[in-house]
């Protein structure tokens, strides 16, 4: 462990893990382990006897696709907002250019 890194604690499935964390991070860490903790509850809820293993990696998968499809969906905006942006600089263009020929 670093000088910059400091233990923290986490509870998942009623499991204690002691892991090494950035300082400045250990709320964004514990936020983490509390949404993979409840994830991994509620997929235990809904099945039936499965074990502890499969349960986190069925939480671990639920959140990469969640994480993917939000970031499809951002770059999906960031591109419909530049294409915005562009239409109105170019409109933009056009009435300044208009604007200068009726001052000629």
């Amino acid at each position: 462990m670093s000088v910059n890194e400091a233990p923290v604690t986490l509870s998942i499935l009623d499991k204690e893990y002691r892991v090494a964390c950035p300082a400045g991070e250990e709320e964004s860490l514990q936020a983490s382990a509390h949404l993979l903790n409840a994830r991994i509850q509620e997929i235990h809820d809904k099945g039936k006897a499965i074990s502890g293993d499969r349960v986190a990696v069925m939480a671990a998968l639920n959140l990469a696709h969640d994480y993917l499809k939000q970031n499809n969906d951002h770059d999906r905006s960031c591109k419909s907002i530049s294409t915005r942006i562009r239409s109105l600089q170019d409109r933009i263009d056009v009435a300044l250019k208009n604007s200068q020929q009726l001052e000629l």
